[in-house]
């Protein structure tokens, strides 16, 4: 099966229905062209909280029991029904292999009850077009970090490129079109930024998540009092510009974990009180450095001169303000989302969608399956 947009539909305007489940959030949103109707969330992170992080099995018995909720709610916030839905576009990696089966099995039953096309999508590219919603400001206009819009009409500027930063990713991509053209520059090798800050959390005894609790903590601390490492930028592994090397624009952030922990130890082992601000302060101080100065090596190495920061990390205050500083030194103009559409969902895949009907892309049908370890060169699944 793989239904077309019906006749009466506007290519210029497509009303696409967007499922996000790739993790713990359930996201439902609605979008008219590249303009945002609704963006519903449900968090099942409260049920995390005592395991210290994300537990796949209960993510996704939290997906079945929110997503007819979530979605009702967004239909009516909306003002539509599914009828008036033109396509339906749905998260299809990557993520936690059964939180996306839902999402997935969802969006497949929707489809063949309404017979509407179904779009199965990349969840990290969907971060970017997210930004081409015509309702959102830009947060970072409010902040200094640059100006409203990440293009005109729903237009990408000509030289993008999107930091993604959360619990799951950290990766820096050039995008030369968002519907078939996304090459990824580098990305971390091991931990991501997020979940590198949850398990130092952990070490720190600030609870789960890990993100909110240490950049509050860090603004109380002396980020220079201790100097951790920043992986990943030895000479063998940045090269030159020249000769670039193997992970030039490449982080790595599980030999920062364990220089925390052995700090910690170290305090403890001599009866010392731990400074555990200074601590959180120098960890995110490693973080947001290293993230930043890769970032922007590689949008000056490639031309690139927009850079959207998207994921739930671009939550994060210190992150925000060093790129913001960063890009204004290199002349590279920075795009934030709103906070609640960098984090996970259904608003940021449904704007992928529109823009992939917009673009004449065929729909993917309901014969794919669900791809935990989906690349970002892959932008949606092909019928």
């Amino acid at each position: 099966m793989s239904a077309v947009l019906p006749n009466a539909a506007s290519p210029k305007e497509p009303l696409v229905l967007g499922i996000e489940s790739s993790c713990d959030e359930t996201g439902v949103g609605i979008v008219r062209g590249t303009t945002l109707l609704t963006n519903t969330v449900s968090s099942s992170m409260d049920e995390h909280v005592r395991f210290g992080g994300v537990i796949p099995e209960i993510a996704s018995r939290a997906h079945l029991d929110a997503f007819v909720p979530t979605l009702q709610e967004s239909l009516q916030e909306a003002g539509v029904t599914l009828e008036d839905i033109d396509a339906i576009a749905v998260t299809s990696g990557p993520g936690l292999a059964g939180a996306l089966m839902v999402g997935v099995c969802a969006a497949k039953a929707l489809a063949v009850a309404t017979g509407k096309p179904l779009y199965a999508i990349n969840h990290l590219v969907a971060h970017v077009g997210v930004g081409l919603l015509d309702a959102q400001h830009d947060a970072g206009a409010a902040a200094g970090l640059g100006a409203a819009g990440l293009g005109a009409a729903g237009q990408l500027p000509e030289n993008l490129g999107a930091l993604l930063v959360s619990g799951g990713h950290t990766e820096i991509l050039r995008i030369r079109s968002i519907t078939d053209d996304v090459e990824l520059l580098g990305s971390t090798i091991d931990d991501a930024a997020g979940e590198a800050y949850d398990k130092v959390a952990r070490i720190l005894g600030l609870g789960y998540p890990g993100g909110p609790a240490i950049d509050k903590l860090a603004r109380q601390g002396n980020p220079k009092a201790i100097r951790f490492p920043r992986g990943l930028t030895q000479p063998k592994y940045m090269g030159t510009a020249e000769e670039k090397g193997p992970h030039r624009y490449d982080w790595s952030f599980s030999g920062l974990k364990t220089a925390v922990a052995r700090c910690v130890e170290q305090f403890e082992a001599r009866g010392e009180e731990v400074p555990v601000a200074d601590i959180a302060a120098a960890f995110q101080e490693a973080v947001v450095d290293v993230i930043t100065s890769k970032a922007v090596l590689a949008c000056k190495e490639h031309g690139i001169t927009d850079l959207l920061l998207g994921g739930g990390v671009a939550a994060n205050s210190r992150l925000r303000e060093l790129t913001g500083q960063r890009c204004a030194s290199a002349g590279i103009k920075l795009h934030v989302p709103p906070l609640n559409l960098c984090t996970d969902n259904g608003a940021m895949v449904a704007a992928l969608g529109a823009q992939l009907i917009m673009g004449g892309i065929a729909p993917s049908g309901v014969a794919f399956a669900p791809d935990s370890s989906m690349p970002v060169t892959t932008v949606s699944v092909p019928a």
